[in-house]
């Protein structure tokens, strides 16, 4: 039962992380820093501490019992992810919620997956459940390259459609290449996570749950995270003075759009921790991927609501299709791994 509502919970965390960039697509009034910045202002203030503090039992002696390296760990982690947050929003905005979520997400899984597991247990990956953790990936990676297949076929098309307006505003390549650095660099969350596991005891000793106590490390790692993101967001918007916008007519509602991403991006990854825990010693290595191809599913889920799709012909939208296929299989090995690690 653990295990299944362990990946219940990876599921439901995907599914946020997998819609949590949509307001990106609906906010046009507002330029990329606005929506962004309001976005991570929220997550800093309404997640990380008041999470952190109802639901871990004496947090400052949780932190004070781990030690300090434990905590530097998790702000490096959170610091990695702050960065790969920002090429994640400006590559969402240059090749769509689909493909963007597609390509990141599976990056961010073959990154963060395997790597901790190699640095921390470097023998299990030469066992079986190690070696099936790898075959996902591979299989995972294949699904990747289609998916971005499929979106250059679609950007193609998009791009000679007479007076559609269609198509990106940033070139493909550069789109591929903050996917990219996003994904890479995002993985490093789930490293400072494992890395990060003397907190993790230190709050089960002080009676937190399994399910709440990686809230002790989350707090450190988000914000470190939106932290870097409304620093930046904030700079851009001095630099290019626009902080107007943000009371522009017509935009009352986009601020619960940012509302939406202040949530949802966070939460998404308390889901995550909160499963891997129900999952038992190896559930970081196995539910992370899961809530990752969760939230490529969902991302996809919402470029198709989202029109990005439209105006494209049949071969482009089956290959996407067939690389979500691929990375539906990828989900169910993973699951076969988790078994076998256990």
């Amino acid at each position: 039962m653990d295990l299944i509502l362990g990946a219940i919970l990876a599921i439901a965390g995907g599914a946020l992380e997998g819609l949590f960039s949509l307001p990106l697509t609906r906010t046009p009034k507002w330029k990329w820093e606005n929506i962004w910045g309001m976005g991570a202002l929220m997550a800093l203030l309404l997640v990380p501490w008041p999470v952190a503090l109802a639901t871990v039992p004496n947090l400052a002696q949780v932190y004070q019992a781990a030690g300090l390296k434990p905590a530097i760990v998790a702000i490096v982690g959170g610091l990695c992810w702050g960065v790969g947050g920002i090429f994640w929003g400006k590559a969402i905005g240059a090749v769509g919620m689909a493909m963007g979520v597609s390509l990141m997400m599976g990056l961010v899984t073959v990154f963060g997956s395997p790597v901790p597991l190699a640095l921390k247990e470097p023998a299990k990956l030469a066992e079986p459940g190690g070696l099936v953790l790898l075959a996902a990936l591979a299989v995972m990676l294949v699904g990747v390259g289609v998916c971005a297949w499929a979106g250059k076929l679609k950007d193609r098309e998009l791009a000679s459609a007479p007076a559609s307006g269609a198509g990106p505003a940033v070139p493909f390549a550069m789109g591929l290449l903050f996917c990219f650095i996003s994904g890479s660099i995002s993985a490093m969350l789930n490293v400072g996570f494992v890395f990060a596991e003397p907190i993790l005891d230190a709050a089960k000793e002080f009676r937190a749950s399994a399910a709440s106590a990686p809230n002790a490390i989350w707090a450190l790692t988000f914000t470190a995270n939106f932290s870097v993101n409304v620093a930046y967001t904030f700079y851009l918007m001095a630099k290019n003075r626009n902080f107007g916008l943000l009371r522009a007519p017509g935009t009352a509602h986009y601020w619960l759009g940012a509302l939406f991403i202040g949530i949802a991006w966070p939460m998404g990854i308390v889901l995550y921790g909160m499963g891997a825990g129900k999952m038992g010693r190896y559930g970081p290595y196995v539910a992370w991927p899961m809530m990752l191809l969760s939230s490529i599913l969902f991302g996809n889920l919402a470029g198709v609501l989202g029109g990005e799709w439209k105006n494209t012909s049949s071969k482009a939208r089956w290959t996407m299709v067939a690389g979500v296929a691929i990375l539906v299989l990828a989900f169910v090995v993973c699951g076969v791994a988790r078994k076998l690690l256990a």
